[in-house]
Parts: structure tokens; C-alpha cells; sequence
């Protein structure tokens, strides 16, 4: 009798740690698995584009790390929070976060995004950060050639280049070549290039003068011809803050 008493008393001590350890499992779940995936964005519009490996449709979701791609004359075009990003012909990014704000890491092609929110988006290519300099409507365009070369180009409103923490400001309606390797860059024929605290010449087609050894990298002006015609987009491009 004693024994079964003693036994019956082990067996909900058992009990009582088992439900305890089972609690305490449960409610440490959540905080095992990490945080949600963050939700950066939806597809407004598709034609031969991709999410990875599947088809991109109208409405789908974008999480932070979802590949967007294009094929051959496809494009994709997605919002962002204040921002919309768009995807030309055989082009490829990378949507993330950066500093809280929805951002795209161009791999390919070109990409044409929209704020009115300078703070609201930032597209990424190789080493440089292309953002809105200001809070007013901006409409920018990033071509990457390679990883030492992009053209940047701005159709609506000034926009910033950041390398590694040094920037340079791509005025209204300028179109720019900028060299991420200044030592195999070509040089203009007064030595053109922007410096750390260079002044960038809006009409002459040439940077500020170079300071070797300081700059993080190099601007030329270039023509907008053949450039120009990549921002056939849409007219909710066109307005940033349009729903």
C-alpha cells in the first residue's frame, strides 16, 4: 500500500515536470524559428518575369530575398512601400531591406524606380547605393554594365551616388557613366573625374577634378540618347504616392 502511494506521487511529479518542460518548449518556439520573413513588396505588373524559379502574376507578394528576374522582352514592375522599381528586358535584382526601407540589389539589365520619399527606397548595384536626393517626386535609372560600371540616369529630380561612404549628386536629367574603380577608369582630357568634395559639371560633359588616391569613384556626363527611351513606363510609375 505504502509503495503504491509512494509510486502514484513519483508519477504526477513526473506529470507536473513534463507539462512544464511542454509549456516551456511551446512558448520558445517563436523565438527558435526568428522573425516572420518581411513582406517588401507586391507585383503590380508582369510579362515574362520570374520570383525566383516561378512565374511572377499580378499580386504576388515579395518577401526580403526573393529574386526578381525578366526574360528577353520582359518586364516586371513592383510597389514598395512609397516606392515602385521596375524591371526592364533581361534584367535581374534582389529585393531586401536596407535601414528599415524596402531596397533592390540590381544583378542585371536595367532597373527604373519611383519615389517621392527619399528615404523610402534604395536601389543597389555592385558597390553603390542610387537613392532620391530629396523628398520630392524622383524617378531614377541604373544600368549595370559590370561590376566596375553602371550608368546612372535621372529622369525626374536629383539623384544621389554613395560608395563607400563618399557621394556624388546626378542632377535633374543628367545621365552618368560611373566607374566603381577609379584606377581603370579612362580619364578626360583635363583629368575629369569627382573627387571627395568635387563639384560635378552639369553641362560641360566632364566631372569635377580628380583628387588621386581619394575618390571611392568616377563620373563622366554621357548622351541620354538611347537611354532615355528605357522610361516608356507606367503612369503609376510616373506618380509615386498613387495607390
Amino acid at each position: 500500500m505504502l509503495w503504491q502511494m509512494y509510486l502514484e506521487a513519483l508519477m504526477h511529479a513526473l506529470r507536473a515536470v513534463f507539462a512544464g518542460a511542454l509549456a516551456l518548449a511551446v512558448t520558445s518556439l517563436p523565438a527558435l524559428a526568428g522573425p516572420a520573413n518581411t513582406v517588401l513588396g507586391t507585383v503590380v505588373t508582369a510579362d515574362k518575369a520570374h520570383v525566383g524559379q516561378g512565374s511572377a502574376a499580378v499580386g504576388t507578394t515579395l518577401y526580403g530575398g526573393d529574386r526578381l528576374s525578366t526574360e528577353a522582352l520582359g518586364s516586371v514592375q513592383i510597389r514598395a512601400g512609397a516606392a515602385r522599381l521596375l524591371l526592364l528586358s533581361a534584367s535581374a535584382a534582389e529585393v531586401n531591406d536596407t535601414e528599415g526601407a524596402p531596397s533592390a540589389r540590381l544583378l542585371l539589365g536595367t532597373a527604373t524606380f519611383s519615389t517621392g520619399n527619399a528615404h523610402a527606397f534604395t536601389l543597389l548595384a555592385s558597390k553603390a547605393a542610387i537613392r532620391a536626393q530629396s523628398d520630392a517626386p524622383t524617378i531614377g535609372q541604373v544600368t549595370y554594365l559590370n561590376e566596375k560600371e553602371l550608368i546612372v540616369t535621372s529622369k525626374r529630380g536629383p539623384l544621389t551616388v554613395t560608395v563607400e561612404g563618399e557621394t556624388q549628386l546626378i542632377p535633374d536629367g543628367g545621365a552618368y557613366h560611373v566607374y566603381l574603380d577609379p584606377a581603370a577608369s579612362p580619364q578626360a582630357p583635363e583629368g575629369a573625374g569627382a573627387g571627395s568634395g568635387s563639384q560635378t559639371s552639369q553641362g560641360s560633359g566632364k566631372g569635377g577634378t580628380l583628387r588621386a588616391g581619394r575618390s571611392r569613384f568616377l563620373i563622366f556626363a554621357v548622351a541620354v540618347t538611347g537611354v532615355a527611351t528605357y522610361f516608356a513606363v507606367s503612369e503609376a510609375l510616373e506618380s509615386p504616392n498613387r495607390p
